[in-house]
């Protein structure tokens, strides 16, 4: 198995990741099985704090990398918490304080759209001019009372509009088929068949 750092120490995306790209014979491995500390992302796009993180990751390891910057956008918070969506609410990063403040920001609205969004960067290596870039959404809605025991993040809070469940309440596969995560790995494992 060709073997690819994941330039995350997030247990919910290294499993995510790792289930979709084990069929193509990939072995996704955390950085954090090669002490490598987490980058900065100073950057206020996800597509430039992915590119950091993956760089980061490939230089410290000499492995091909992969990152994901992702988070998710609220129409009635001007796309907040966005590139901010792990730390919300602040260090240390608590899903529970940071779902507490987006719902707490939206009391009094009724537009509750919002959307995931997913960028993932491929790098072959630290200094790779060509960085492989894709980008994901996943559409739905915010509601104020958490369902549901699966996923992570925002998960419990976020609707799916056609399936009236949450990303918690619906089962992992349906999950990697409708997900921004899901789609931006679809769109980079056939940029990966094209270009290794």
């Amino acid at each position: 198995m060709k073997k690819i750092v994941l330039a995350s120490n997030n247990a919910g995306k290294l499993r995510e990741f790792a289930q979709l790209l084990a069929t193509f014979d990939y072995e996704v491995l955390p950085q954090s099985a090669f002490n490598v500390p987490e980058a900065d992302e100073p950057h206020c796009t996800f597509v430039e704090n992915a590119l950091a993180k993956a760089r980061h990751a490939a230089k410290l390891t000499g492995l091909p990398a992969l990152a994901d910057d992702s988070g998710i956008c609220v129409t009635a918070l001007g796309g907040a918490p966005g590139v901010y969506s792990a730390r919300y609410a602040g260090e240390p990063k608590s899903d529970e304080r940071n779902n507490q403040k987006m719902i707490a920001a939206l009391q009094g609205q009724s537009d509750r759209r919002a959307h995931y969004v997913a960028v993932l960067v491929f790098v072959r290596h630290a200094g790779d001019p060509q960085p492989i870039v894709v980008e994901g959404e996943w559409h739905g809605e915010i509601i104020d009372t958490p369902r549901g025991a699966g996923g992570f993040g925002y998960d419990p809070y976020f609707l799916v509009p056609d399936l009236q469940q949450t990303a918690a309440e619906i089962s992992a596969e349906e999950k990697n088929k409708r997900s921004h995560r899901g789609k931006a790995l679809t769109l980079l494992i056939e940029r990966l068949k094209l270009n290794t």
